[in-house]
C-alpha cells in the first residue's frame, strides 16, 4: 500500500475536511444533516479518491472520479453560499482551496 502522507494535494484535502465539518457545524438544524452530510461526504469522496489513486497502478480513472467529486463540491458551496446557510467569506476561503486542489488533481492527471 502507497503512503499518501508525503502528498501535498492528500494533505490540502485533509486541511479541507476539517473546515469544511467546522463549516456544516455552523447550518441550519434542518440542512446540517442534508446539505451539510452531502458537502462532508464528498469532500470525503475527494481523499478517499486520492487514497486509491496513489496506490493504483492506472491512477487516471480514479483521478477523474475525484475530478468529478471536486465540481459536485464547488456546486454543493455555492448553493450553501446562495442559502446563506455559509459565509461569503468562508465561501471564497474554502473555493480557493478547492480550486488549487482541482488545479494539483488536473496536473496530476496530465502528468500521465
Amino acid at each position: 500500500m502507497a503512503r499518501t502522507e508525503h502528498l501535498i494535494i492528500f494533505q490540502k484535502v485533509y486541511d479541507l475536511i476539517k473546515e469544511v465539518y467546522r463549516d456544516c457545524n455552523n447550518f441550519p438544524k434542518s440542512q446540517r444533516f442534508i446539505l451539510g452530510q452531502r458537502i462532508e461526504n464528498t469532500v470525503v469522496n475527494i481523499l478517499d479518491g486520492i487514497i486509491v489513486a496513489n496506490s493504483e497502478e492506472n491512477k487516471h480513472n480514479s483521478l477523474l472520479r475525484v475530478s468529478v467529486e471536486i465540481e459536485e463540491l464547488r456546486i454543493f458551496l455555492r448553493l450553501s453560499k446562495d442559502l446563506a446557510f455559509l459565509a461569503f467569506k468562508r465561501y471564497e476561503v474554502l473555493t480557493a482551496k478547492l480550486d488549487e486542489i482541482g488545479r494539483m488533481c488536473g496536473g496530476w492527471i496530465k502528468s500521465l
